[in-house]
């Protein structure tokens, strides 16, 4: 039935069994076939077939996360055989914020790596409801989220920073990220009614705007450190200020982590992020 779950799965991602047989390699009779027999084992129509595609049906539908549990234990399962026999080195899936992408994770996965020269990484840089939702139908190992609900990690500091020359820092507008992301659920927490003159969706893009003086920022002290120590930024004292975001490290359970994942997790414990 994997082969099956497989089909199933393709054709409610891909929309139409024309684009799932092209995906899959197969003749759409073939495939056709393919779901004939998962809908003959579970006794029920999976799928609806018309002009506008193919929709799972309310038993297709209780069908999909299910499935994709399935095929992610299985994915685990043969990965952790293999690790264990020498087969390969292993994978380790990553997702974390921008944040922690870029400024708190790169030491800890430097480290590991250095032990482990032959595991394969994806970092995926996500929300945290991105992470938990890659995590609960398997497409990651680990994650770094700012919400409760793991271990505790490291307690990022966010900040308001400016350029030096800007004058008057305390009333400028601020250049802030999307909607959506917890900084900026931090920021409208905070600062209530303060002007947005910018959102923008990276790390990089709000501290070069910032430092060409448009407004000031609210983000985290690490991401602003290396500016801070060389004097293209400067730390704006508020009395909301600093604001701790807990990070917290999530996974599906120490006793699911395949090998490579198990040992990324304690480095990770074992080197937290130092606070700038």
């Amino acid at each position: 039935m994997i082969d099956e779950l497989k089909h199933f799965l393709l054709i409610v991602e891909r929309g139409t069994f024309t684009e799932a047989a092209r995906h899959a390699h197969l003749s759409q009779p073939a495939l056709t076939a393919s779901i004939h027999r998962l809908e003959t084992h579970f006794g029920a129509r999976l799928l609806h077939r018309g002009t506008g595609g193919a929709t799972p049906t309310a038993a297709g539908a209780a069908l999909v996360p299910r499935a994709r549990a399935v095929l992610a234990a299985l994915a685990d399962a043969g990965r952790a055989v293999a690790e264990i026999e020498g087969l390969h080195a292993g994978q380790v899936r990553v997702g974390a914020g921008a944040t922690a992408c870029t400024y708190l994770l790169p030491p800890a996965l430097a480290a590991f790596r250095g032990e482990h020269p032959g595991v394969h990484f994806l970092l995926r840089e996500a929300t945290t409801d991105e992470v938990l939702d890659a995590l609960h139908i398997g497409d990651l190992d680990l994650g770094v989220i700012t919400h409760d609900g793991g271990e505790p990690w490291f307690d990022d500091e966010l900040i308001v920073v400016a350029a030096p020359d800007l004058p008057h820092p305390e009333r400028a507008p601020f250049v802030c990220f999307a909607r959506g992301s917890t900084s900026r659920d931090l920021f409208e927490r905070h600062f209530p009614g303060r002007e947005v003159v910018m959102e923008l969706g990276s790390i990089a893009s709000v501290k070069g705007n910032v430092r060409a003086g448009i407004g000031v920022a609210l983000i985290s002290r690490s991401a602003a450190a290396h500016d801070l120590a060389a004097g293209r930024l400067v730390a704006v004292p508020h009395p909301e200020t600093p604001i701790v975001r807990p990070l917290h490290l999530v996974h599906r359970g120490v006793d699911r982590l395949p090998p490579a994942a198990a040992r990324l997790r304690e480095v990770l414990l074992a080197r937290r992020p130092l606070p700038p």
